[in-house]
């Protein structure tokens, strides 16, 4: 791999639960769901946990919270960083760029039908609509842990809607694209029992790896919770 490769390389760091985790947090779950302002953080987190900043995060919508058990508690609701935003369009705001200064130097000649003004009103419309639908897109972006699973929700004209137990979930990576990781930004994966790939991501979230402790955290309490609900099984 040359040095340039070795440049653009994406930064990964991977999780497995192969054995209880150091700082975990033993005992009684709490008996009623998270205020909106509990949200962020785990109810009673275990010492490692809490000693992190709380992770800003917004409280559920209430379609979401609809979908959920009476008793089911929400440790974290996330949406991708307002920086999704202009990073998932920056090819389309480089060529309107690109299209406007094209149309601007034409204007130029005789029989150019229009003039610079008009060239950079178009790439501002190009740019604007571009704009429009990642915002759009954001808002339909939609990543929540509970204590009894993983969703993952994403799509305008056409919605992917990912659930897994948290029993089911086998294994979790944090991936950070070159510019992801300028950003302090970070994609989550989540892989389950008996699949080769990873089946559902969080993309561009803000905090990656303290997100990601709090997964394992999650993973770790709720997780092996269920399974010996469930009288026994392979553990997570």
């Amino acid at each position: 791999m040359t040095a340039p490769d070795r440049a653009r390389a994406p930064s990964v760091a991977t999780g497995a639960l192969p054995g209880p985790l150091p700082g975990s947090l033993p005992g009684s779950l709490p008996g009623a769901p998270l205020a909106a302002a509990e949200a962020a953080p785990l109810a009673a987190a275990p010492a490692g946990v809490a000693d992190a900043p709380a992770i800003a995060a917004p409280a559920p919508p209430g379609a979401f919270t609809a979908s959920l058990a009476p008793d089911e508690i929400v440790i974290l609701f996330l949406r991708p960083s307002l920086l999704f935003i202009p990073l998932s369009s920056l090819g389309t705001l480089a060529a309107s760029t690109t299209l406007a200064a094209f149309l601007a130097y034409l204007s130029h000649f005789r029989w150019s039908p229009w003039s610079e003004s008009h060239a950079l009103a178009i790439g501002l419309i190009v740019a604007g609509m571009r704009l429009a639908w990642a915002t759009l897109d954001w808002w339909m972006h939609a990543f929540a842990l509970t204590d009894r699973r993983v969703i993952a929700r994403r799509g305008i004209l056409r919605t992917a809607l990912y659930e897994a137990p948290l029993s089911r979930i086998q294994n979790t990576i944090v991936v950070q694209s070159l510019r992801e990781r300028v950003f302090g930004l970070g994609t989550i994966g989540f892989a389950t029992a008996g699949r080769g790939t990873f089946d559902a991501f969080w993309e561009m979230v803000a905090s990656p790896f303290r997100v990601h402790r709090t997964v394992l955290d999650a993973l770790e309490r709720y997780g092996r919770r269920d399974l010996g609900g469930m009288g026994g099984g392979t553990g997570v």
